[in-house]
């Protein structure tokens, strides 16, 4: 274990926080100039570990709490991290962070966040290692120098309070207080005694006069005794006639009383009928309500589609309508589509015709100008080339440019063929679309007809099954609200039967319902009472025969019994009678005739007839008191009447009235009918439920079928509508494809005849080739060229002619396509749609569905409407009834009013008559008292003054109170007093031995802690002193030291360690103690004699306190240590002793060393080091090397020199 990182905020000069880097579980060494906040850094660490800052008043918090420029701090913290790997903290994590927080008004502990006090902290931290009896793994500056002035019984303290001794001490101190207090009493024993016998030596003198003084008080006794008597007497026979008075007031009070019972009987059951209609009212209002509002929405629906099957209707006929005005114009527009293709027809015909002859007429003009090319330049090729070898050079050229020329051609021949077989087959694919789309579109009608028909179909059966679960959520409240009324009339039957029920009882039962259910203990059938069942005319004499037997538990044997006795009595679960099946016998009783046996009006399981007939099988039902007691008397049978008066067979009779409102029987029967009537509801209700879900599952499904089919209707409209679509592209689509075949047929045509001609003039240029060279034409090529220009003249003409006849024909030809295609076939095609369009059926399909739905909304309108009438006719039923029991409850009130008036003029009577009781009663009190307070009396007393009156026995006691005054300073009690007197001291003197024994075994006990205390200091010492030479032998090379036990005898070695006028060392509590000091003997050379602390110099007396330090702490080793600063006064070569002290301590013991330092030593063995800065009053905390460290200590030394 050891501190694994500090975070410090507010607290004095560290006002933000801060967090050290993690420290190391060796030498950590804290540097920083004075005034930096070093100290403080050292002082949070023991602000949270240490209890020296407990218990802090408010000013004192104030002072921790930093005090710089900027806003005030309120609060602060220090929290430190331990590493807990080794798990010296008892808690099981391998890190721990204990912060403390202070505040002016506060001051707390958290161990991982959690809040905990000071003395778990403190508890928690002894655990982990930290004695509080040894403070120094804590040391702050001036720690050493007070040990370096700490006198040699000051040292002997500090090994006390190391050794654990102020436990021994404080047991001394309790019991010499103990011994203190122990003689105290027995002083104030012994002078009680010595006064108890000075008082029994006088009360022996008073004893003789006192017996002439009990003689007159005895006769006194008497004649007060015998006036006392007769006043009682007198208020006796006054009570007797009072009471007769009271009791006919209370005969007639009682009747009254009785009949304001039933006044109030009937009007509970009056307000029980008025809550129970008005609920039903209640419930048959919300079900109006429920009704009228259902009955609205229906109208509403019922409103909304008679507008939405008049829209349909009016759209149908809108529809059929169209239809009709689109045949009439198809009519007409198919004639003058007939016309206008016969029309395109001739006008295609003459086109065509035209055509050919431009065609015919372009080639032979493209022939002659050939012919007359190839003259003209056969003309010139003498004057164009020099030889024949130019000539020919020049031919094949122009040979190859054909040539290209004619490749060129070719392809776009084979190109356009391509292209003209593929729109050929676009064609054909084009007309098999077309074909395939309407069929799959009169398809896609025909399914959309089924899904429609399907929707419909499932629309009607939901409605259906709307309408059924809305009878069945009706169906269900109504047997909630009963079931809920039935378990609520429960609830009070069964409070009404526990209040009639004993409470002892009450619990038994309880108890013996929860054992059974704890521990599954079965074969119990419960109490009597539950098991049997009877006509409601026989419950009072049930009841009364019974009595507590109702309540006795039925089990099956006699070791369930003993079982839930065991159970009963360890729990304290009150008491149960038990009735055993296989122990009980029924007697065997013989009826007289003429009565009827109280067990066979009872209905109970054959298995418990033997318990049955025990309680009940000695008793019959007798008409009157008058059969009951004849039979009792010679048969031998308890009896009892219908109206529960008993005769019992050995004579007694018990009577009266019995409430029969409070019947136990009747609450019983009660709870059973309605539990049974709550069976018989719950399982409607739950057959209820089930139809619901069922109906509930059904709707879900229709619904979602009716989603499925609607989705699909959709679905498939859109594919309808994307064919249809699709196919009217592909009709708008087809004469483009044709003008486009026209168009590559006509390019096919033009490159065939570019073709042709380039393989004329490639044959004539080779045909030229190898020729002669000459500069003139033969007669037959001059003859054709003067003809050749005429007829290339007369052609061009009739070509022009051709020309503009084939445009003009060519211009009607568009004009009727035109008209054809964006006017006569579009219009065609929309009066089609029109005439082939389903949406007419489909609003006629849409029309009956809502047709459909406007029955069933009517319908439902008409039902509604009946129940409407039925609820309100209900409802106002209900009212009038209230009515009349409103009526009635007046008039109930009315004659309990009047009741209530007679009766309390009874009562007044009857306080009167009390009163009058009250002050008899309490003369009666007062003379009894007297009488009890008169004491014993002599045998003679009564009789002596019987016969005398009132007048007489009043002289006779005046007299003898005046001879009793001759004797009025005779002490009463002195008999008494002589009696208690010697029996107190006898008790004091009894105590007086019990505390002399006691104190003896208080001094034993002082002896044995005495004994201990001492060990405890030997035993501290021999271990302090052995680490004492090994530390001093370390750290002073060459050196030895030891420490010496001062004891009593050692009076001259301990003066010389005092000064003069110093008094000796009192020892705890008055006792002289063994050990008076501890002196320290050292050598810092190994020669010579050692050497007392005063003969030291003051860097010595640091290395010895630092010695012993380091002894005490090896002698109750910490996890960690804090110095501050011990290295101030040492010389050089100690503080290098002491530097290699505590790393050799961190890398064999696993110790940490957190220090503070101003000397390089420390700072060499250190493994990290933390520097303090202090800047605008704040101080700050960070790692820096060891170089930085030690060049701070180096300016630091020189600054001070």
């Amino acid at each position: 274990m050891y501190i694994k990182q500090v975070v410090i905020e507010g607290f004095k000069s560290y006002r933000d926080q801060i967090a050290t880097e993690t420290f190391s579980p060796k030498v950590n060494c804290v540097v920083g100039a004075n005034g930096s906040g070093k100290s403080n850094f050292f002082h949070a660490i023991r602000f949270v570990i240490n209890d020296l800052s407990h218990n802090l008043h408010n000013e004192e918090r104030q002072e921790l709490l930093h005090e710089g420029a900027g806003h005030q701090v309120l609060s602060a913290f220090v929290e430190i991290v331990f590493d807990n790997s080794d798990n010296r903290i008892p808690v099981d994590k391998e890190e721990v962070r204990l912060r403390r927080t202070i505040g002016v008004k506060k001051d707390e502990y958290f161990l991982d966040g959690k809040h905990i006090t000071k003395t778990e902290v403190m508890n928690l931290l002894e655990s982990a290692g930290f004695s509080r009896s040894n403070p120094y793994y804590v040391v702050q500056q001036g720690k050493i120098s007070s040990l370096t002035l700490m006198k040699d019984s000051q040292r002997l303290d500090l090994l006390k309070e190391i050794g654990g001794t102020r436990v021994y001490e404080e047991r001394r101190r309790e019991s010499l207080k103990i011994m203190q207090e122990t003689g105290n009493k027995r002083k104030q024993i012994i002078q009680v005694v010595q006064y108890l016998d000075d008082r029994l030596r006088e009360l022996d003198e008073e004893k003789e006069e006192l017996k002439k003084y009990q003689q007159l008080d005895r006769q006194r006794k008497s004649l007060e005794y015998a006036i006392y008597d007769k006043e009682l007497h007198d208020a006796r026979q006054q009570l007797v006639k009072i009471e007769e008075e009271i009791c006919k007031v209370s005969e007639k009070s009682a009747a009254m009383y009785d009949s304001i019972s039933d006044a109030q009987a009937n009007c509970k059951e009056s307000e029980k009928l008025l809550k129970d209609l008005t609920k039903k009212a209640q419930i048959l209002s919300r079900e109006k309500e429920e009704i009228e509002k259902q009955r609205t929405e229906a109208i509403k629906k019922h409103a909304k589609l008679k507008l939405d099957d008049e829209d349909l209707r009016d759209k149908v006929e809108g529809n059929i309508k169209a239809k009709e005005d689109a045949a009439i114009q198809l009519e007409f527009l198919d004639e003058e589509i007939q016309e206008s293709n016969a029309k395109l027809t001739e006008i295609t015909q003459s086109y065509d015709e035209h055509v050919r002859m431009e065609d015919k007429l372009t080639r032979e003009i493209m022939e002659c100008e050939k012919q007359l090319s190839i003259l003209y330049q056969k003309q010139g090729r003498a004057t164009q080339f020099a030889n024949k070898a130019a000539r020919d050079q020049w031919l094949v050229k122009e040979i190859k440019d054909y040539q290209q020329v004619l490749s060129s051609n070719l392809v776009q021949e084979k190109k356009l063929r391509e292209e003209l077989e593929q729109l050929k087959k676009d064609i054909r694919e084009d007309d098999a679309s077309i074909k395939v789309g309407k069929a799959e579109v009169a398809e896609f009608e025909s399914r959309i007809d089924g899904h429609k028909r399907g929707y419909n179909q499932y629309k009607l059966e939901r409605d259906e099954l709307h309408d059924k679960r809305k009878l069945l959520w009706r169906k269900e409240s109504e047997l909630s609200a009963d079931i809920y009324r039935l378990k609520s009339e429960v609830a009070k039957a069964e409070k009404s039967r526990d209040h009639a029920i004993p409470g002892d009882i009450r619990r038994g039962l309880s108890s013996v319902r929860r054992i059974c259910d704890q521990h599954g203990i079965r074969g119990v059938d419960g109490p009597v009472i539950d098991l049997l069942k009877c006509d409601e005319q026989f419950f009072t004499a049930v009841e009364t025969t019974a009595g507590n037997s109702l309540f006795h538990v039925v089990v099956e044997n006699d070791d369930i019994s003993t079982k839930i006795i065991g159970h009963l009595n360890a729990q304290k679960g009150g008491r149960v009678t038990f009735v055993p099946l296989n122990r009980v016998k029924a007697p065997l009783v013989t009826y007289p005739p003429n009565v009827e046996p109280l067990l066979e009006k009872l209905e109970f399981l054959e298995k418990y007839a033997s318990a049955f007939g025990q309680i009940f099988s000695k008793t019959v039902i007798c008409p009157n008191l008058d059969v009951a007691t004849r039979v009792a008397r010679t048969d031998g049978l308890d009896c009892i009447t219908l109206e529960g008066d008993q005769v019992n067979k050995k004579g007694g009779m018990t009577g009266g009235y019995y409430d029969y409102r409070r019947s136990k029987l009747k609450f019983v029967s009660t709870i059973r009918q309605n539990k049974d009537s709550i069976i018989i509801k719950e399982d409607e209700l739950n057959k209820v439920r089930d139809e619901l879900q069922k109906t509930d599952q059904r709707i879900n499904e229709l619904v979602a079928e009716q989603e499925k089919f609607g989705a699909k209707l959709a679905h498939e409209k859109s594919e309808l509508e994307q064919l249809r679509q699709d196919v009217i592209n592909s009709e708008k689509q087809k004469p483009s494809i044709t003008k486009s075949l026209e168009k590559k047929e006509k390019s096919l045509d033009s490159i065939l005849t570019q073709i042709e001609h380039n393989r004329a003039n490639i044959a004539n240029k080779e045909k030229e080739m190898g020729t002669e060279l000459v500069d003139h034409l033969t007669p037959e090529e001059k003859e054709s060229l003067s003809r050749l220009n005429p007829k290339i003249t007369n052609l061009k003409e009739q070509l022009i002619t051709c020309r503009s006849n084939r445009m003009e024909a060519e211009t009607r030809k568009a004009e009727l396509e035109m008209n054809l295609s964006t006017n006569l076939v579009r219009r065609k095609e929309e009066l089609e749609a029109v005439k082939q369009s389903a949406e007419t059926d489909m609003l006629q399909g849409e029309a009956e569905l809502n047709r459909q739905e406007l029955a069933h909304e009517k319908l439902s309108i008409d039902q509604l409407t009946q129940q409407l009438n039925r609820v309100t006719k209900s409802i106002d039923q209900k009212n009038t009834e209230l009515e009349e029991i409103k009526i009635e409850k007046e008039k109930l009130k009315r004659l309990q009013d009047e009741y209530q008036s007679t009766l309390q003029d009874e009562e007044k009577d009857l306080e009167q008559l009390l009163s009058k009781k009250n002050i008899y009663l309490s003369k009666q009190e007062e003379y009894s008292k007297k009488i009890r307070e008169l004491g014993p009396l002599s045998s003679d007393a009564f009789e002596t003054y019987k016969r005398r009156s009132i007048k007489e026995l009043y002289k006779l006691l005046h007299k003898c109170n005046e001879q009793l005054q001759q004797f009025s300073h005779v002490n009463k009690k002195a008999l008494d007093q002589y009696v208690n007197f010697t029996d107190r001291r006898e008790e004091l003197q009894r105590r007086q031995a019990q505390l002399d024994a006691g104190d003896n075994k208080i001094k034993e006990l002082i002896s044995v802690l005495d004994m201990r205390k001492d060990e405890s200091i030997e035993r501290t010492f021999k271990g302090v002193a052995k680490h004492f030479r090994e530390v001093f032998s370390e750290l002073v090379q060459g050196g030895h030291g030891f420490l010496v036990m001062m004891k009593k005898k050692d009076n001259d070695d301990f003066d010389n360690d005092q000064d003069d006028d110093e008094p000796r060392p009192a020892g705890t509590e008055g006792r002289v103690e063994k050990y008076i000091g501890v002196k320290v003997k050292v050598s810092f050379t190994g020669h010579g004699e050692t050497q007392s602390m005063k003969q030291l110099s003051g860097g010595q007396k640091t290395v010895v306190a630092l010695a012993l330090i380091f002894a005490i702490q090896r002698c109750d080793p910490a996890p960690f240590y804090l110095f501050d600063e011990i290295d101030a006064a040492l010389d050089p070569q100690y503080r290098t002793a002491v530097g290699n002290m505590v790393r050799r301590l961190a890398d064999t013991a696993s110790t940490q060393f957190i220090t503070t330092t101003f000397r390089p030593e420390l700072v060499k063995v250190a493994d990290k080091i933390y520097g303090v800065e202090h800047k605008n009053r704040v101080s700050r905390v960070n790692v820096v090397s060891i170089e930085e460290a030690l060049d701070f200590v180096e300016r630091d030394q020189s600054h001070n020199e």
